[in-house]
């Protein structure tokens, strides 16, 4: 998936040219979109490569889609600025962002790729795409926990909205949530009287950690 513009609007907005200078340039046919002339004001992809007078103004990008399994103890960010970032294991690949986050002391799926509107669906609140846990509490969890969690939890004077939370052991739950406050899970335990010793994310909409092991990463398709 790629984002769209006319163009005119990289010519103006990326090479600078004024509108009457972009529109000369299509008019005379000295534009090449992946190796074809244009003649009209016509969409482009973010992706495509643009030719002006046969000198590439813009490299075709190839666009990827990884699903790599945060260790505990990183920051979710790729800013080389803040401790324990996660840049060291994307060496070589440019323009990645992180789909979501996940906290320094919980572990999992991340999905990263320079699709920046691949990866704007997926972190916009308003699609409720599905995150899905393991968890790891502090003690025996009881019938009581479960429905508080389900029903939805007062966090920072917001109710989360309700989910899914299944006891799959004495003191581990299966968890799925449509919505990311931050530190939510930890929270909502919090609240209910229990700590969180182990977050681990295995799922994001329909990507699963699977079978990655701690720091590595796969390609995926969308």
């Amino acid at each position: 998936m790629s984002f769209y513009r006319r163009v005119k609007y990289f010519l103006v907005h990326t090479l600078m040219h004024s509108n009457k200078e972009a529109q000369s340039l299509i008019d005379k046919k000295v534009i090449e979109i992946d190796g074809v002339v244009i003649s009209d004001n016509c969409i482009i992809s973010d992706v495509s490569e643009i030719k002006v007078n046969g000198i590439i103004k813009r490299a075709k990008k190839e666009l990827v889609y990884l699903r790599f399994y945060k260790p505990i103890g990183f920051q979710s960010t790729l800013n080389k600025n803040v401790d324990n970032n996660l840049a060291s294991f994307f060496t070589g690949y440019e323009g990645l962002a992180i789909a979501g986050r996940l906290d320094k002391q919980s572990e999992g799926l991340l999905l990263l790729s320079n699709d920046g509107k691949w990866v704007e669906e997926l972190c916009n609140p308003k699609f409720e795409k599905e995150k899905e846990y393991v968890v790891v509490l502090d003690k025996p969890i009881t019938e009581a926990f479960v429905t508080g969690f389900k029903n939805g939890v007062e966090i920072d004077k917001y109710l989360t909205k309700k989910c899914f939370c299944e006891k799959m052991n004495e003191n581990t739950l299966r968890i799925i949530l449509t919505e990311g406050k931050n530190r939510q899970i930890r929270k909502m335990c919090q609240v209910l009287g229990y700590s969180v010793l182990n977050l681990k994310r295995i799922r994001v909409a329909d990507f699963l950690l699977a079978d990655i092991q701690p720091g590595k990463f796969k390609f995926t398709k969308i």
